[in-house]
């Protein structure tokens, strides 16, 4: 049984690291990418996983195929396209926070088509975890909607992580409206602060989260603020929990660790509660927040990601 298959992009992420005697930027490749940070992360923390998308039929493509086996995530979903790998560049300012800009126009992971999905990851999964940069373009965004109604289909929960990136999208209001449609399949949700500002018009997060929550009939509802904590829905109960003050150098992978965190302890249970009382909400909020700072110490994205053995040092500290 696969616990966790996910469905999206696969990256380089190109992260600054300082500059050259001419003064111009260097970059180290990292592997990346929201939905194969999540899977690296619930692998290390010893869940079976499984990706499905599409990378290049490039070096950089290798690297990522070659970096999901290294960390036990099965690829036999993973397409190769003739179409360039997606890259990403992040430019980190003195507090760790990231901007991105991206060389996608086309990116290999765009080109995932629904004749080519390994449904059969997705039947034999627990979870089936996406986010919303498969639905920016076609032939992905058909083969996004395709999975959703299988694992709808085959009763498997659906796990919806928005990750709002503005300038992937032709326009702010296709992105909305293409959230709300996957939100409208999901039974856990995780967005930011600024995210859920972005759906709902509303800054104050407790009036969001009622919004979303009364418009869509999900069980779990997080919403992250950063360094600030987390908050967590569930059937009209909430609770907070504050976040872990760390020297962040590289806020990339945090909310993707997050998640894998919220998922790694929704799948203790067997079969899964998604019904919470205020403690186990607590208790997942806290992990949460633990993989994110942790995740925050360290630079890139799926290279951050810790072992189990990691995060309980980390945590015990």
């Amino acid at each position: 049984m696969i616990n966790v298959t996910a469905l999206g992009e696969l990256l380089i992420d190109f992260t600054t690291e300082g500059t050259n005697d001419a003064g111009l930027p260097i970059f180290t490749a990292n592997p990346g990418g929201a939905p194969g940070n999540v899977l690296v992360a619930l692998s290390s923390l010893g869940e079976e996983t499984a990706f499905i998308g599409c990378v290049g039929k490039d070096k950089f493509g290798s690297l990522l195929e070659s970096t999901l086996q290294a960390k036990g995530v099965n690829t036999s979903g993973l397409i190769h396209s003739n179409i360039h790998t997606t890259l990403a560049f992040v430019k980190l300012d003195g507090s760790g926070d990231r901007s991105f800009s991206f060389c996608r126009n086309p990116g290999a992971d765009i080109m995932l088509a629904e004749k080519e999905l390994a449904l059969d990851l997705i039947s034999q999964s627990r979870i089936f975890h996406v986010g919303s940069l498969s639905m920016t373009d076609e032939p992905v965004r058909g083969a996004t909607r395709a999975a959703l109604k299988h694992a709808k289909q085959h009763k498997k929960l659906i796990s919806f992580d928005p990750n709002l990136r503005p300038l992937l999208w032709r326009s702010l209001d296709e992105a909305k409206e293409c959230m709300l449609e996957v939100m409208a399949y999901a039974d856990i949700v995780k967005v930011s602060e600024e995210e859920l500002e972005f759906l709902t018009g509303t800054k104050d997060i407790d009036l969001g989260a009622q919004a979303l929550s009364q418009q869509f009939n999900f069980s779990l509802l997080f919403v992250t603020q950063g360094q600030h904590g987390s908050s967590c829905y569930c059937q009209g109960t909430s609770v907070f929990s504050p976040g872990i003050a760390v020297q962040a150098i590289d806020t990339t992978g945090c909310g993707d660790a997050f998640v894998a965190g919220v998922l790694h302890q929704l799948l203790e249970k067997t079969p899964i509660d998604l019904n919470l009382n205020e403690t186990e909400m607590r208790s997942i909020l806290d992990f949460g927040n633990s993989m994110g700072a942790f995740v925050a110490t360290r630079k890139g994205g799926i290279p951050a990601m810790p072992t189990l053995e990691q995060i309980a040092e980390f945590r015990s500290r």
